[in-house]
């Protein structure tokens, strides 16, 4: 059998036998199913491209079994109408740790009434005046015989006051209360009194993180110096005098632990108005412990979380952390952990897609043209006909 034979019995399985030129008619209707038929197929392909390059993600549950991680807590907060000088930020947990007045990664932004920053640069500090004429006054080392008065606090373990945080300390101790500071020479000395004037009608916005133990536990922000007391914790309001302290607050961000890609944050955003005075704020909060895998392997523990929301008004004269004014956040660990694992689509998948878009629409516009040709053909026949008769 010859080459010519062979060749001749191959063309029998052509598939896709070819008409003569001569024989082939173009249409306008023809050239607009072409054209439509193309911008589809190019719109769906560019679909399937993008669908391909993105990353599939798979998503396991299971018991979480880590130990001895510390969770990181991010925090941006404005309070609208309380200035920074009256609010510290305590956190504690069910392990007994407690963190008062936290300050090592937590900044203030002081806010006029506009809601803009007062000054250019945040500082990172507690209550009281943190200008540089104090800052300085503070540095110098005190006399050796220096003994001022603690103003009738005097105790067997301290019998002498030369700051006004000592003044402060000592009254605590007694459990007396400092009607006005502008009568303790430390505290007139240290501006005390006019810092907290400076900053009436301002706002404060505070935001950093701080660590905590990766167990259940609570972190808040509320007015007044917060201390240890016979094991109860107690932020000291003396020293205002009985103000009264709007809460009003919206948080810019929350979050635990490090960003993921499509994480949700269900606080950020969020702005709550105190109708009233001295009101708490409590938000409870479900953590998730989450791990999130990318395609090159690279780790991220991070975590999600749940909230529900309330808030009690105060009565007057409420005292002590379940009837302090201020906004609490009460959060718990899951035992269950949520792991994340990006991968790359499948290639074949591509491709079969792609083909699947091709042929589709070829063979779709093909029928589509068909009817066409074959309608307009009919009808033209008809027309003829009719004149004809």
């Amino acid at each position: 059998m010859d080459s010519q034979a062979v060749f001749s019995r191959l063309r029998q399985f052509d598939a896709y036998p070819k008409t003569l030129e001569d024989f082939r008619v173009k249409t306008f209707s023809g050239a607009a199913v072409t054209v439509v038929s193309g911008l589809i197929m190019l719109i769906l392909f560019v679909s399937e491209l993008n669908y391909y390059i993105s990353k599939e993600v798979h998503q396991e549950l299971f018991v979480d079994t880590s130990k001895g991680q510390k969770l990181q807590i991010n925090v941006d907060i404005t309070f609208l109408k309380i200035g920074c000088s009256f609010l510290s930020l305590d956190a504690m947990d069910v392990s007994g740790e407690q963190q008062i007045d936290v300050v090592n990664h937590m900044m203030k932004q002081r806010l006029g009434q506009d809601g803009k920053p007062v000054e250019a640069i945040p500082e990172k500090g507690s209550l009281g005046d943190h200008t540089k004429d104090f800052v300085d006054a503070v540095k110098k080392a005190p006399e050796a015989d220096r003994c001022e008065s603690c103003y009738g606090a005097e105790s067997l373990n301290r019998r002498c006051c030369n700051t006004c945080e000592e003044v402060r300390d000592a009254y605590r101790q007694k459990g007396w209360a400092i009607n006005n500071m502008d009568q303790i020479e430390q505290c007139k000395r240290e501006g005390w009194e006019e810092k907290f004037k400076s900053e009436e009608g301002e706002g404060c916005r505070i935001y950093g993180y701080l660590e905590v133990n990766k167990v259940a536990g609570n972190f808040h922000i509320a007015p007044g110096k917060s201390f240890q007391q016979h094991h109860v914790h107690v932020h000291d309001l003396q020293a205002f005098g009985g103000k009264k302290f709007d809460l009003s607050h919206k948080i810019n961000h929350l979050s635990f632990g490090a960003e993921f890609p499509g994480q949700v944050n269900p606080l950020d955003k969020t702005e709550e108005k105190a109708d009233h005075t001295s009101v708490m704020f409590q938000y409870f909060v479900k953590i998730v412990p989450t791990m999130y895998v990318k395609v090159n392997n690279k780790m991220i523990h991070t975590s999600q979380y749940s909230v529900t929301k309330h808030q009690r008004v105060l009565s007057l004269g409420s005292m002590g952390e379940s009837g302090l004014p201020g906004v609490f956040f009460m959060y718990e660990m899951s035992p269950m952990m949520v792991k994340y694992t990006e991968k790359h689509r499948s290639f074949m998948h591509f491709l079969t897609g792609v083909c699947a878009i091709i042929g589709g629409i070829f063979t779709v516009a093909g029928l589509i043209d068909a009817m066409i040709y074959h309608s307009a053909r009919a009808i033209q026949k008809k027309i003829e006909l009719g004149k004809a008769n």
